[in-house]
């Protein structure tokens, strides 16, 4: 009856977000379109089509939109989590503590992203 439709985050600034995601994850530009009010990207996974991310940024907010409503968090997985931070801390500006800290099948560590959002990366046992 349900499928999984997309995770939208709204962003500070589209072109620095949407290239975090894709020299980062790897996440690939579906669809791009700027209105006066707004600007929206829809990003998907070659292994993951079916799952996206929307970047949305309020360019003249009309309403408390940009404001409202939390995502807790986006995970990823991950078959080694030290190669993965070590890439991250790499190819963004991020630096990623290497705190691991165990997870409910395997390992894990939580960061800030670029725009304040909450990333896991999780490597199952």
């Amino acid at each position: 009856m349900f499928s999984f439709e997309h995770i939208a985050i709204m962003v500070k600034d589209m072109d620095k977000s949407v290239a975090f995601y894709e020299q980062v994850f790897g996440f690939e530009v579906r669809f791009r379109k700027k209105r006066a009010d707004r600007e929206m990207v829809f990003l998907f996974l070659k292994n993951a089509p079916q799952i996206e991310m929307e970047l949305i940024q309020d360019i003249d907010p009309i309403r408390s939109y940009s404001s409202e409503g939390v995502v807790n968090h986006l995970a990823f997985r991950v078959e080694d989590l030290e190669k993965a931070i070590a890439h991250i801390n790499e190819k963004s500006t991020l630096t990623i503590s290497p705190e691991i800290k165990p997870a409910a099948e395997g390992k894990m560590v939580l960061f800030e992203g670029l725009n304040g959002e909450i990333l896991q990366l999780i490597e199952k046992s």
